[in-house]
C-alpha cells in the first residue's frame, strides 16, 4: 500500500445517507380475512399504489395477500389495516417443512390445506431411543441392516 492510497482514503467523498439505500426485494405475506370481492378489491388497491410495489396477489381463499417489490413489511402491514381489516404477518409455513406437523403448537385447524403454523419445534434428544432406532434401518447409514 503505498502513500497515495492512504491518502486517498481520507480525501474522498462519501455519502452515506440512508435516504439514498434502496431497499432489498422482498415478498411480504399477511394474512388478512377478506369476505366478499369488495373488500379484496379494497386491500389490493390500498397496497397496489405504494411506492416501491410490483407484484399484488390476493387469494381470498386462504385469506392471504402476498407482495413483491421493495417495501417495508411494516408499512405494508400498516397501509392494509388502514382498510379497516384486521390483518397480521402470514404465521403459516408449508406442512412439509415441519419435523412435528400434528405438535400442540403447531397444528391449526384454521390453517390453509398443507399449512401449519411456524411455531419452534420441540426436537427430542439425540440420544432418543426412537431416533436411534430409526437411524439403524435409515438409507443415510451406511451400517445399516442390509436385510430389508
Amino acid at each position: 500500500m503505498g502513500a497515495l492510497d492512504y491518502f486517498s482514503n481520507f480525501c474522498t467523498v462519501t455519502s452515506t445517507s440512508i435516504r439514498s439505500r434502496r431497499k432489498p426485494m422482498q415478498t411480504v405475506e399477511i394474512k388478512v380475512k377478506m369476505d366478499c370481492d369488495g373488500c379484496e378489491r379494497r386491500v389490493k388497491n390500498s397496497v397496489k399504489h405504494m411506492k416501491g410495489v410490483k407484484t399484488v396477489e390476493v387469494n381470498r381463499k386462504q385469506s392471504r395477500v402476498t407482495v413483491s417489490g421493495y417495501v417495508e413489511p411494516n408499512h405494508v402491514l400498516k397501509r392494509i389495516k388502514s382498510t379497516g381489516k384486521r390483518a397480521e404477518f402470514w404465521p403459516y409455513i408449508p406442512y412439509n417443512l415441519v419435523s412435528y406437523p400434528y405438535a400442540s403448537q403447531a397444528y391449526d385447524k384454521r390453517a390453509p390445506a398443507g399449512y401449519v403454523k411456524n411455531v419452534v419445534q420441540a426436537v427430542s434428544a439425540p440420544n432418543a431411543t426412537d431416533e436411534r432406532i430409526t437411524y439403524l434401518f435409515s438409507d443415510d447409514n451406511p451400517n445399516a441392516c442390509a436385510i430389508m
